[in-house]
Order: structure tokens, then C-alpha cells, then sequence
């Protein structure tokens, strides 16, 4: 039997009512507090900043490969689709073609203009499909283009159109031409940068205006396993393209975004640094408190033969108790509100002031797990603090304090 934690439980099982009570319990509180709000505050970031990467990567891959010059518009040279960069390369997942073009939109009361994105049934729209806030993904046609476009939540309310509705797109060249388009799903991401400006519509319209052959695009993108992994990929892709192409990673082209991202993360970790400090601070106050409580019991315990160890193992016994009840709290409390948000959004954001309408949750059980095992390290590094001066107690003084 191990006689340090014996001891340990029969200090827990006498404590009712005790000075010490009240301030376990506020200890326990402090943990579990902590762990609830690192957990919350992880699943809230993670969430928002998946949610905001998806929402740029609807419109626009991980990489993108288009024609070397130094034109800084919309539209581009047309390459070929055979660019010497395949999805046997490693980390890339898949290759698909786009083209760009503009226009300008007009309805019976206003006109605006616009960029059109052309892609191909092969594209994935799959994140597009998330920003839908009505109407349906473009209906492709294998031998005719389609005459669907989607248009963002900002430009359809300039336009005053809606699902179902035609307007006439007048393409910018020379001659400038005409088609009249319908208007099959309306999106909205909350990016400005994104809604004021594109329209997604058929890849094949664009060659027809710009009587290109099947085989040019305006460029390619390549969509990657794991985006993590963008600088390694990029480099790989670069290797294999051919020499006249330009190759650009879509954490440069939105710099701005990704920066914001980043800066967003630091803050969250010293918050959650400042966290940790309050709660392992709160325990070697506990400890401390425990231990000038049981003076008398440690002087009797010297005096009957007990190591500074063993005696240093009985409130390291009780610190560990307290700390995992703590943390046992701390992830009820804060996985079932990340749950609770999940599957029931009940907290709403402004669109217009966070880019989606309700507060987002990201499962990363690996950070949660990893959350909990820093806690009790440091938390368990703490206790040493209060229990080296057991070693300094003289068991004659410790017997008669009072």
C-alpha cells in the first residue's frame, strides 16, 4: 500500500467544512474554467479560420499556374492544359481549369460591372455549394455552354435580381457581344473582396467569345491533400510546369487575409498562455494553503519516521486529485458547449461584421487532448513549488504551531 496516498485520501475525507474546502473547490473551479474556455477558444479559431479559408478557396485553389507576363488584369494570355503538372505529383489532389473575363451586367434600372469566372464541370464547386443562400450550382451542358451563372448576394440585390431571372452580360471586347444569362443560385461569403466583383459561370461561354479551341484555358489551379503543405507542394509544381508559366500560392495572392489569420492565432495563444498561469497559480496557492494547514500532521509525521518524499507525495497526491477533477469539469463544460453551438447554432454573428452568420465550431480532438496534457504537466510542475518547503519544517516547531 502506498502510504502517501492513503494518508492523502483520509486529508480529502476530514476536509468538510474546513478553510481548505472552500479554497479546493475554488482551485477546481480555476481549472476547470480554463480548460472550458482554451477548449472553447481553440474550436471558435479553428472554426473561423477554416470557415474563412473555404471561403477563399471557393474561389480560388491552393496554387495557380497561368501565362508569364507582366498584364496585372483580370484576364490573361490563354495557356494550354497541358502544363506538364499532373495529379501524380505527390500532395496534389486535383487539376482543374478556369478563365476569367469581364463584363458588364445590365438589368431594365441599373448596370454594373463584373468579372466572370469560367470553369468547367470538373471544377469543384463543392465549397461554392456551402455559400449558396439560394437557388443550385450551374447545370453544365456537354455540348453547349450553359447559360447559368451565379451571382453574389451583394451584386443580385445592386441588380435587383433573383433566382430564375435573365440579364443581359455585355462582354468587354472587340466587338464587344452580348448573352443573356440566368441567374441559378445566388452566394454570398461575406468577402467583399469576392461578392463586389465575380460572377461564376460556364468555361466553354468564354472560350466561344474569345473563339478559343477546347484545349486553351485562361489558367489552371491545383488543389492540394493537405494545405499545410502549400511551400513543399509549390516547389514540386514549380519543378514540373513548364518554363513559360507563372506559378502563385494562394496565401500571396490574399496576403492580406492569411496575415489577418495568422495575427488572429498569436492573440489566441497568449490568451491562452495567460490562462494556464492563472489556473497553475491558483493550484500553488491551494498547495500552500494545505500545507500550512497540516503543519501539525507533517511535524508528527517527521516525527514518527516519514521522509520529506513521502510526505512531499501526500499533497502531491491531493494537488493531482484536485487538478484532474478539474479538468474532468473543465472538458464536460466545454466540449458540450461546442456541441450544444454545433448542432444548434445558437449563437448568431452579424454577416456583415464576421463573414458568417452564426459562430463556428471545429472538432480538433488532438489540440483538446493536448490542451488537457499541458495543463496537468505544468499544473503537476507547480505543486514542487509549495511542497520543497515541507523540507524546512522542524518537526519539534511543527508539533506545537498553532
Amino acid at each position: 500500500m502506498n502510504i502517501s496516498k492513503y494518508i492523502s485520501d483520509k486529508i480529502s475525507e476530514v476536509q468538510t467544512g474546513s478553510f481548505t474546502q472552500s479554497v479546493t473547490k475554488i482551485a477546481i473551479i480555476s481549472i476547470a474554467a480554463g480548460i472550458a474556455i482554451m477548449i472553447v477558444s481553440f474550436a471558435i479559431l479553428e472554426g473561423f479560420r477554416n470557415e474563412i479559408r473555404e471561403k477563399i478557396f471557393s474561389f480560388g485553389a491552393h496554387l495557380q499556374i497561368s501565362k508569364y507576363d507582366t498584364n496585372n488584369s483580370y484576364e490573361g494570355a490563354p495557356i494550354s492544359q497541358n502544363i506538364g503538372v499532373t495529379d501524380s505529383i505527390p500532395g496534389i489532389k486535383k487539376i482543374q481549369a478556369f478563365a476569367r473575363k469581364t463584363a458588364i451586367i445590365k438589368t431594365e434600372d441599373e448596370v454594373l460591372g463584373v468579372v466572370m469566372k469560367g470553369v468547367g464541370e470538373n471544377y469543384d464547386l463543392s465549397a461554392m455549394q456551402q455559400n449558396l443562400g439560394g437557388g443550385e450550382l450551374i447545370a453544365f451542358n456537354d455540348t453547349v455552354s450553359s447559360k447559368d451563372v451565379l451571382l453574389s448576394q451583394s451584386i443580385a440585390s445592386k441588380l435587383r435580381l433573383n433566382v430564375g431571372d435573365e440579364a443581359i452580360f455585355y462582354f468587354i471586347q472587340n466587338p464587344p457581344r452580348a448573352r443573356k444569362l440566368r441567374v441559378s443560385g445566388i452566394y454570398n461569403t461575406g468577402l467583399e473582396e469576392f461578392d463586389e466583383v465575380f460572377v461564376i459561370g460556364d468555361i466553354k461561354l468564354i472560350r466561344e467569345l474569345n473563339n478559343w479551341p477546347d484545349t486553351l484555358v485562361g489558367g489552371v489551379e491545383v488543389v492540394l491533400q493537405d494545405f499545410e503543405q502549400i511551400d513543399q507542394a509549390a516547389e514540386l509544381v514549380f519543378e514540373h510546369m513548364n518554363y513559360d508559366l507563372q506559378l502563385e500560392k494562394i496565401t500571396d495572392r490574399h496576403a492580406q487575409l492569411f496575415d489577418w489569420l495568422k495575427l488572429l492565432q498569436k492573440n489566441v495563444v497568449i490568451f491562452l498562455v495567460l490562462i494556464i498561469f492563472v489556473a497553475t497559480f491558483n493550484m500553488v496557492s491551494t498547495v500552500f494553503i494545505m500545507i500550512i494547514e497540516r503543519i501539525n500532521m507533517i511535524g508528527v509525521l517527521k516525527a514518527v519516521g516519514a521522509t520529506d518524499a513521502q510526505i512531499r507525495q501526500v499533497f502531491y497526491f491531493r494537488g493531482l486529485k484536485l487538478t484532474l477533477k478539474g479538468m474532468l469539469w473543465g472538458n464536460i463544460t466545454g466540449l458540450g458547449f461546442c456541441a450544444v453551438q454545433y448542432y444548434f447554432e445558437l449563437i448568431p454573428l452579424d454577416p456583415e461584421n464576421y463573414y458568417m452568420d452564426r459562430v463556428p465550431i471545429s472538432w480538433n480532438f488532438g489540440m483538446v487532448l493536448l490542451l488537457n496534457v499541458l495543463t496537468l504537466v505544468l499544473t503537476m510542475l507547480a505543486i514542487l513549488i509549495p511542497a520543497a518547503m515541507i523540507a524546512r519544517i522542524k518537526p519539534v516547531k511543527a508539533i506545537k504551531f498553532d
